[in-house]
């Protein structure tokens, strides 16, 4: 059998390369489904895609005053979304426990009590730590990852019950109280995170538990088709989603809005981040 020489080598070397280019996984082309960081946060890498954000006229609970209009948006890059709300322990791991006491719970409850400033004073020293760039979700990326891919009041349907989400759980006259006492969780206050099934996606409490700060400025939808949308460029208050541990069984309906001043701490309301996948 004759030999190759060096000179012989090099074409076939070249064929070698071309098929494991042509036909072998290529794993830095795509973002991992999940991602952990350093603090414990989770995330889910929630697809680009498009969907129709708002409600139907005939869905039960459904803001009489057409602000929630129906309109098709399309997300045209992925994101990793939190699979949870900012727990206490992960704010306490950026911000320090100072003058953190009224803010408290246990380490596995979201934090509460803070505003869109405050949440922004969090994301400006996460992302100094040089692992992403971290950022509040906008309406949009949160309504879309709310819904993960249904087109109900609900991600489960057009109904929901105290087994699926946390609401309903407010002081002497709450609708959720005796079957949140059944599961040890005190009346007047949210639930530890993962406490309900999560959607599809992988994502926890989007239904319910604490109001979610989003980076909008609130106003009312374009009519027609949006691409990518982030908001008005001009108003005061800001976007909050999902509804809270106190809130009626409507507020926490996928398509529901509400709004604050940027500075309202309240202790309904707390937030989760995404993290850009490109």
């Amino acid at each position: 059998m004759p030999k190759i020489s060096h000179s012989d080598r090099a074409p076939l070397y070249l064929l070698i390369i071309v098929f494991m280019a042509m036909f072998l996984p290529q794993t830095g082309q795509s973002a991992e489904p999940t991602f952990r960081n350093t603090i414990g946060m989770e995330f889910a890498l929630i697809p680009a895609g498009s969907f129709v954000m708002g409600s139907p006229e005939n869905e039960k609970g459904r803001d009489s005053g057409g602000r929630e209009k129906q309109h098709t948006v399309i997300l045209t890059k992925p994101v990793y979304m939190q699979t949870t709300e900012v727990t206490v322990a992960q704010w306490e791991s950026i911000m320090g426990k100072k003058l953190i006491g009224w803010r408290r719970g246990a380490k596995d409850h979201p934090i509460i009590r803070v505003s869109w400033k405050d949440c922004q004073k969090f994301i400006k020293k996460l992302n100094a730590r040089g692992e992403g760039v971290y950022r509040l979700p906008t309406e949009a990326e949160w309504e879309y990852a709310c819904r993960a891919g249904s087109k109900t009041a609900y991600v489960w349907g057009d109904a929901i019950d105290c087994s699926k989400a946390m609401y309903g759980n407010k002081e002497r006259s709450g609708t959720c109280q005796l079957y949140l006492q059944s599961l040890n969780i005190p009346s007047g206050k949210p639930a530890p995170v993962k406490t309900f099934a999560p959607n599809r996606w992988g994502l926890f409490d989007m239904h319910g538990n604490v109001w979610e700060w989003c980076q909008d400025r609130y106003g009312e939808y374009n009519k027609e088709r949006a691409k990518d949308p982030i908001g008005p460029l001009k108003g005061s208050s800001r976007v909050r989603r999902g509804g809270s541990w106190i809130s009626k069984d409507y507020d926490c309906r996928s398509a529901n809005r509400a709004w604050a001043h940027p500075s309202n701490r309240t202790d309904i309301t707390g937030f989760r981040l995404v993290r850009e996948a490109l």
